[in-house]
């Protein structure tokens, strides 16, 4: 709509993105901050509450009766936000649309099932999950390859790219979003967790993709011109907006859980954002927390498979912690700051080529 202000009411300073995109943040914090509230209300009265999982340590039965699903909100306010600065005619935006719906339609479903059956193992099954997840991203990814998004494979530190993944990379973006749509999910799991490092490695992203979308800029920091793409920082900012007002709701003590509808829908997100600014390898430094908290189930599982050991007290790694005494708070502030470090090199990084 705002783009529409510029293009037939001569609005000039609307055609910035930087603009279109500060405005995008205000709209999607104050569509969740206001609805928020409401939706905690109804979900309340309809018990529509996150199931403690069993084996969670005992500081997590005070969450019972916490209402979950608040993922809704702010990928409605996401949307919403969207629809109203950016340019949608644009490929790139449309891409996030698509990811943003798909992602958020499993996660509902996962929610949905885990609510009705009053238990955290009642949602979809791990192989059900896995199989949407492969299906939504092959049909964004495979959009993108057929549209000729850039398939060279970028990684940090070196001007040039390794090599054209050509039809691999279809595979290898595939891989990138159902990874890291995985990762964060397991990363949700103490209040604020998953947000604040999602909200910094979005704006981290989005700013990737600025510049890779600015001919001078991207020149400038020796990194891969992709025309067009620009405009999908605004989406980004939309998304930092609404998941700001949704933290002041979720910081400890939680009032509200995002539930799998928020926190697979900001893993395929992210997956998309690095796949579009050519910040595939780069992902792993950029979302460092859900790196580690993925690694640290893998080697979980691995280990009491074949050595019927375990490696930590539990998994994924901040229950470890948890279980070693560590107060809530002082394992989600910690966890920030890793975070906060890990983007701040990302961000080095660009420059050091």
């Amino acid at each position: 709509m705002f783009y529409w202000f510029y293009t037939f009411l001569n609005i000039n300073i609307l055609q910035y993105i930087s603009v279109r995109a500060g405005l995008g943040f205000f709209i999607g914090f104050i569509f969740t901050i206001y609805f928020m509230p409401k939706f905690i209300k109804w979900a309340k009265r309809r018990k529509a509450n996150q199931p403690i999982y069993e084996y969670a340590p005992e500081t997590h039965r005070i969450k019972v009766g916490t209402p979950t699903m608040g993922g809704i909100v702010f990928i409605t306010g996401t949307l919403f936000a969207t629809l109203l600065t950016a340019k949608l005619n644009n490929l790139y935006v449309i891409g996030a649309i698509l990811t943003i719906v798909l992602f958020c339609a499993i996660g509902v479903k996962d929610d949905l099932s885990k609510i009705f059956a009053n238990k955290n193992d009642s949602g979809l099954t791990p192989k059900a999950k896995m199989i949407l997840q492969v299906l939504s991203s092959l049909i964004v990814v495979g959009i993108l390859f057929y549209a000729n998004h850039t398939t060279t494979l970028y990684v940090p530190f070196c001007k040039l790219p390794i090599f054209d993944m050509g039809l691999f990379a279809i595979a290898f973006w595939v891989l990138v979003m159902v990874a890291t749509t995985n990762a964060v999910n397991l990363t949700d799991g103490l209040d604020g967790l998953a947000t604040v490092p999602s909200i910094i490695s979005f704006f981290t992203l989005s700013v990737i993709i600025y510049i890779t979308g600015h001919f001078v800029f991207s020149g400038y920091l020796l990194m891969p011109y992709i025309p067009s793409v620009g405009e999908l920082s605004v989406v980004g900012a939309s998304f930092i907006g609404s998941l700001i007002a949704f933290l002041w709701f979720n910081s400890h003590p939680a009032q509200v859980f995002m539930g799998d509808s928020g926190s697979l829908t900001m893993g395929g997100f992210m997956g998309y954002l690095a796949i579009i600014g050519k910040s595939e390898v780069l992902l792993v430094l950029i979302g460092l927390i859900f790196v580690i908290e993925a690694v640290s189930v893998i080697l979980q599982v691995g280990s009491y498979k074949y050595r019927q050991k375990r490696v930590f007290l539990m998994a994924p790694i901040h229950h470890h912690f948890e279980k070693k005494g560590w107060h809530e708070n002082k394992i989600i502030i910690r966890f920030w700051i890793i975070a906060f470090m890990a983007n701040l090199l990302a961000i080095l990084s660009l420059k050091i080529r």
